[in-house]
């Protein structure tokens, strides 16, 4: 579609790429003593409230919302690339941004006082996210935003990024020109407490086949979910109630967002020759280390 060129007074531009995924964190422990905790660094995060910004709701521009996840996804299109999902949480999120840049008169993304990007995603969407990036920009239009953003190849490498599924958009005017926010996110898929278990013990089984050695019976110990759960309430592994199995079994405790993937480590106890049975405790839980969510995992070995 042919254009009129218009003459640009002023644009700025603001990207940003984070993992939000923590590394697998492992802690073993057994009846004949408790091993450390995996060395894996984990986020350090301020809890920061947040809340839906003071503006008229006419005054969030929904068309100019619509019209950069339309142009993002025929970018993404001819780039081979699957769509993103406009997911109602993260605009949100992305339009209490823009509000923030809109008062402060300029781009950023972390003012004073204000969470960083995974806490504030955390505070608006369910979706659980392993992955965020935010485009931010100050622009006529939508038609002219999504092109200076693509011409820049921070901003141009979120919007094609193929990791990216889900996106919220924020949108606000001040005068002829638009604060921009795009947040996306790497949305990974939910499982309910027992799906996790059938995963992890899917799992666990290849495992023991990898090493020449027969299935463990699945025994379901009334316990292992409450302490999972302990875990993710203190938002640290081996609580008492761990240690307490631990007397009994060898415990291998650890958080994960892919159940299906065990921690590093783990192989030496899954495949010993003595292992006959084991159990599974899980629990799903937000905390200030997973702002977004993890799955808190007991694994008992008898």
């Amino acid at each position: 579609m042919h254009r009129t060129p218009r003459l640009l007074l002023a644009f700025l531009l603001g990207t940003g790429v984070v993992t939000v995924h923590p590394a697998i964190r492992l802690m073993a422990s057994s009846a004949e003593g408790h091993g450390n905790p995996g060395q894996a660094g984990q986020a350090t995060v301020k809890p920061v409230s947040a809340k839906a910004p003071d503006i008229p709701f006419r005054d969030y521009e929904f068309q100019a919302e619509q019209d950069l996840l339309e142009l993002a996804n025929h970018a993404r299109q001819q780039a081979g690339v699957a769509p993103l999902t406009l997911d109602t949480g993260l605009s949100e999120a992305a339009r209490v941004h823009a509000v923030a840049m809109l008062e402060a008169r300029q781009l950023s993304h972390q003012f004073a006082g204000e969470a960083g990007l995974p806490q504030r995603l955390a505070l608006t969407t369910k979706l659980q996210l392993d992955q965020a990036g935010e485009n931010v920009a100050l622009d006529y239009d939508a038609e002219h935003g999504h092109e200076h953003l693509m011409l820049s190849p921070p901003h141009r490498a979120n919007l094609l990024n193929p990791a990216f599924n889900v996106v919220g958009l924020g949108v606000v005017r001040s005068g002829d020109r638009l604060y921009i926010v795009q947040d996306f996110g790497h949305a990974l898929p939910s499982y309910s407490i027992s799906e996790v278990k059938d995963r992890i013990t899917t799992t666990l089984n290849q495992t023991r086949h990898s090493a020449g050695q027969p299935d463990l019976t699945r025994r379901d110990l009334a316990n292992a979910d409450d302490a999972a759960c302990s875990m993710a309430q203190a938002d640290k592994l081996g609580t008492a109630p761990v240690q307490k199995l631990a007397k009994q079994f060898t415990v291998l405790s650890f958080t994960s967002l892919q159940p299906e993937a065990l921690p590093n480590g783990a192989s030496h106890a899954i495949t010993s020759r003595n292992v006959r049975s084991f159990s599974v405790g899980s629990c799903y839980a937000r905390t200030k280390t997973y702002p977004t969510g993890a799955y808190w995992i007991v694994l008992a070995l008898d």
